[in-house]
């Protein structure tokens, strides 16, 4: 039986409609066809599909990708996919994460105030929200086994030559935005790789073929 279509919030739908699969470089492309490849043959193979975005803070890049990925399985309804993240090193989760998720339609709301905040974020009314915060990539949080690894900074991919419980280890990795942090170029900047990272992440998606 079909799973009944997940109604994404409209604002986020409309940041989808704006994104140009068509930027992406063909090196890029080639960048994301091995994790294209796992994800598929998990479907092919009606099994779950978890991935582990893991970056050295798990502050950034590694949550914009964990929750741009969920959101992309669920608009292209590939069922039994369960996104993650996590660092070389614990921190927080950066605030302007949130704000920028925030403006491009995620329902985000902070369930725990400490210095590493807990947040609750939701892509629709009736899915289980994301629960983001700063972790390790083998906090009991995240799955120890049987899951991706992708590494979305080069330096946990130097950092960590050996991911315990990976089946797979994929490098596809994004320009830091902290570079920008405390510049009039800050914001855009964020929103600039959230933008990438979702545009790579709806590309991943729209390329598996469902049974």
């Amino acid at each position: 039986m079909t799973k009944t279509k997940t109604k994404i919030f409209p604002q986020i739908q409309d940041t989808i409609n704006s994104l140009k699969i068509n930027s992406i470089t063909k090196e890029r492309q080639t960048l994301l066809i091995p994790l294209i490849n796992y994800i598929q043959e998990k479907v092919s193979n009606q099994e779950s599909i978890r991935l582990n975005f893991i970056c050295t803070h798990n502050s950034r890049r590694s949550h914009f990708s964990q929750i741009w990925a969920q959101t992309a399985a669920a608009k292209y309804n590939i069922e039994k996919v369960f996104c993650y993240s996590g660092g070389t090193e614990e921190t927080a989760m950066f605030p302007l994460v949130s704000d920028t998720l925030v403006n491009q339609g995620f329902q985000i709301n902070k369930i725990a105030a400490t210095n590493n905040p807990i947040y609750s974020i939701k892509y629709s009314e009736n899915e289980h929200p994301i629960i983001g915060f700063s972790k390790t990539f083998n906090n009991e949080f995240n799955p120890c086994e049987e899951f991706a690894a992708i590494m979305t900074c080069s330096n946990a991919d130097v950092g960590c030559p050996f991911i315990i419980g990976a089946e797979k280890r994929f490098p596809i990795t994004f320009e830091d935005p902290k570079t920008f942090d405390n510049t009039p170029q800050q914001s855009e900047k964020y929103e600039e790789r959230s933008i990438q990272i979702a545009t790579e992440m709806l590309y991943v998606f729209s390329q598996i073929k469902k049974q």
